[in-house]
């Protein structure tokens, strides 16, 4: 958990905090893994894009935007005991931390209707195909090559906000035989007060009357707290820690 937070502040402090869902622990916890740049990384429904720090900036664009846009990756710095002793060598040095040798883009959520994301990197000023990436595609009509990610279909699942009116309904998606809590700001954050019920194999659920207003939770899975994986309306509480927002109106 130390770790996870020490990155989670750095990552803060070097700028576009939506790129990458700070309060997400998932996220968090999946770059804090990212040794070394590589090709793209579908993780839950988004995908992380990686590039050497040895490039002086490094853009990406998408063919489903036409690319029209262009999302500048961001820097990893890592505190100075995360680093391996490969990722020792050659880096940028602060006072409390280093240049991990990685530039990063996430893109949160892919669209759900796209099964092959296209896409174009700007490197140093020049546009080209993602040279970590092995997956490409010539477009017929421009002969332009395009980098490519094969998605996978994500299954729907639902929020808290699909409970009847005056409820939350929270649901979890975990193997099968396993224990699932929920804890919010409706509890006093008690861990151990509401159980999901394995309602089909690897699908737990809870509905919990509750009145109008705005709730803060999270989950408790094998000893670890939770965001909702599938609701992404994150805040900090005044207690400052990450966790999931549903309102009831």
């Amino acid at each position: 958990m130390k770790k996870i937070i020490i990155l989670m502040l750095l990552i803060v402090s070097i700028g576009n905090i939506e790129a990458i869902d700070t309060e997400s622990y998932q996220y968090i916890s999946h770059l804090l893994n990212i040794r070394l740049p590589g090709a793209p990384d579908v993780f839950e429904d988004g995908v992380i894009f990686t590039a050497p720090s040895t490039y002086r900036r490094v853009g990406i664009s998408f063919a489903h935007e036409g690319f029209k846009k262009v999302y500048w990756f961001e820097k990893m710095l890592k505190a100075k005991d995360e680093l391996t002793p490969k990722e020792e060598k050659s880096k940028i040095e602060t006072d409390r931390y280093r240049d991990s040798g990685i530039l990063f883009y996430v893109l949160k959520t892919a669209p759900p209707e796209i099964r092959e994301l296209e896409y174009r990197l700007v490197i140093d000023g020049l546009w080209t195909t993602d040279p970590l990436n092995p997956q490409y595609r010539i477009d017929q009509n421009s002969g332009i090559v395009r980098s490519m990610v094969v998605m996978p279909e994500f299954k729907k699942v639902p929020t808290a906000f699909d409970g009847p009116p005056g409820t939350l309904t929270f649901n979890y998606q975990a193997p099968s035989g396993e224990t699932v809590t929920v804890a919010g700001s409706f509890n006093g954050w008690d861990p151990f007060m509401y159980e999901l019920r394995e309602t089909k194999p690897g699908s737990y659920s809870l509905t919990l009357p509750l009145p109008p207003g705005t709730y803060h939770y999270v989950f408790f899975h094998r000893g670890e707290r939770i965001l909702d994986p599938y609701n992404h309306n994150r805040v900090y509480t005044i207690e400052g820690i990450a966790a999931t927002e549903a309102v009831i109106r």
